[in-house]
Parts: structure tokens; C-alpha cells; sequence
């Protein structure tokens, strides 16, 4: 990164490490709960990664011994239909935000995350769990029902595990979520660091270039019908080969040398 130093928001730390952004949810004492002051904290976070060409991939960890229990209950009695609207706008601009940036995005997640903290999770590209993580859609336990976090876990697990998470709130543990595709893998408490550090550097051998056009070519094919998905990627494919980082690619395997990237 850039900068040498960590950046400090009021409920927000993000650290550069490696080729790497560390951003760090930093309100422990409310189980880092999405306050709208954290979603625009983390929006403006992820903007300026986005904008910074030395990173190559983003760790989305937090503090203490919770994830992210979902929106901060305490903003959501008693106000006006405009403040719910601008919440849910808001929340809605993070998880785009996160699959809409350049980077690969992965979560590191150490706790329980629930309602939009599992959605978080979702909505990231990747995911490495800790065995102590659970995770749960438990809004209609209380009468609101999570229909924005069922967005991004519809499109992570499916419509019938969905479903079973949203219609009966229940928890399910670390193991369950990586056999529903909820986290990619669960890896002992002690090792969840250096996991993601090693998906990230993973990510960052490849071409920045070549992991963005990926990247953004799968979420624009993901919910299109099959032949317009075909349609889309052969496109993105093509000005894919005619790239600098493709060429170089290809004539480094075929004269088996390791590439040379420039990022175009």
C-alpha cells in the first residue's frame, strides 16, 4: 500500500501489510454492530483501496471476540421512514461496494456474525472461518425479518438453506456454513490469520489486472440466464487475450519462466 501506516476511523482500522489492506471492524464493545457512521467509515475505506494499485487484495477481520452482530439495534427504534430508508441505502452501497472494487475482498472471520454481519460475510468475495464462528439470520426472532442480508446468503447458500436460516433464525456452526458455501473453508482458531494471508497471497501472484477483469466478470454473469452469461464472458474474455499481462502469461508458460506482470 501506499501509505506506511495504520488509518484510524472512529470504529474502523485499516492497515497496510504485504501487498495487502488489513481493514479492521473496531467496535468491540458493540459487537461490531453496523452503525451507519461504520457502513459509511467502511465505504469510504474500500473506496480508497480501490484507488490504490499496490494492493492486491483486502483482509476483512475484526476486533474481539464478535464478527459482526448485524445493524445497531439502537438506531432502529422509534425513527422516521426516511432514516430506516437511508440505512438500508447505505448497507446497501457496502455490500455492492465490496464486490464492485477492484480487489479481491476476503473475510476473516473470527466470531459469531449475524443478520447484516452475515451478510457481510456473504457478500465478500472470499471467506476463511475460525471453528469458534457461527452464523445466523435470527431477524424474525424479533419481528423484522432479514430481507437485505438474504440478498447476498440466497446468493452464497441457495434458496432452501436460505430459507431455513431466515424462516427460523437459527445458528449454524462454522462446519455448516463451509459445506453450504456460506465460508470457502474453517481452519483452527489459532491458524485464521495466517490462512487469509495465505489466500491473499494467493490472489496477489496472479496478474492485478487479469484477478479485476475476473472479478468483475463474475458478478456481472452470475445472475444472467446461461446463454447471456456465455455471451458476456466470451466478450470479456477476448479483450482478456488482447492484454499486456495475457500475452506475457501465456509466452512465460509456453517458454516455462515465471510471467512478469504489469497490471494491464
Amino acid at each position: 500500500m501506499q501509505a506506511t501506516h495504520t488509518t484510524a476511523y472512529r470504529h474502523l482500522l485499516v492497515t497496510p501489510e504485504e501487498q495487502f489492506a488489513i481493514v479492521t471492524l473496531n467496535r468491540p464493545e458493540r459487537r461490531n454492530a453496523l452503525s451507519l457512521e461504520l457502513m459509511l467509515e467502511l465505504i469510504e475505506a474500500f473506496n480508497g483501496i480501490a484507488a490504490d494499485s499496490s494492493v492486491r487484495a483486502v483482509i476483512l477481520a475484526a476486533d474481539g471476540t464478535v464478527f459482526c452482530s448485524g445493524h445497531d439495534l439502537t438506531e432502529m427504534v422509534g425513527r422516521e421512514p426516511g432514516d430506516y430508508q437511508r440505512l438500508f441505502d447505505v448497507c446497501t452501497r457496502l455490500m455492492l461496494n465490496i464486490q464492485a472494487i477492484p480487489q479481491p475482498v476476503i473475510a476473516e472471520v473470527q466470531g459469531v456474525a449475524t443478520a447484516a454481519g452475515c451478510q457481510l460475510v456473504a457478500a465478500c468475495d472470499l471467506a476463511i472461518a475460525s471453528e469458534n464462528a457461527r452464523f445466523a439470520t435470527p431477524g424474525v426472532k424479533i419481528g423484522l425479518f432479514c430481507s437485505t442480508p438474504m440478498v447476498a446468503v440466497t446468493r452464497a447458500i441457495g434458496r432452501k438453506r436460505a430459507l431455513e436460516m431466515l424462516l427460523t433464525g437459527k445458528m449454524i456452526d462454522a462446519g455448516t456454513a463451509a459445506e453450504w458455501g456460506l465460508v470457502n473453508r474453517v481452519v483452527h482458531a489459532d491458524q485464521l490469520r495466517n490462512a487469509t494471508r495465505d489466500l491473499a497471497r494467493q490472489v496477489a501472484q496472479s496478474s492485478p489486472y487479469t484477478v479485476t477483469t475476473g472479478k468483475q466478470c463474475f458478478y456481472a454473469q452470475i445472475d444472467l440466464d446461461q446463454r447471456s452469461a456465455y455471451g458476456h464472458a466470451k466478450d470479456v474474455m477476448t479483450r482478456n487475450s488482447l492484454a499486456a499481462d495475457a500475452q506475457e502469461g501465456i509466452r512465460a508458460f509456453l517458454e516455462k519462466r515465471p510471467p512478469v506482470w504489469r497490471g494491464e
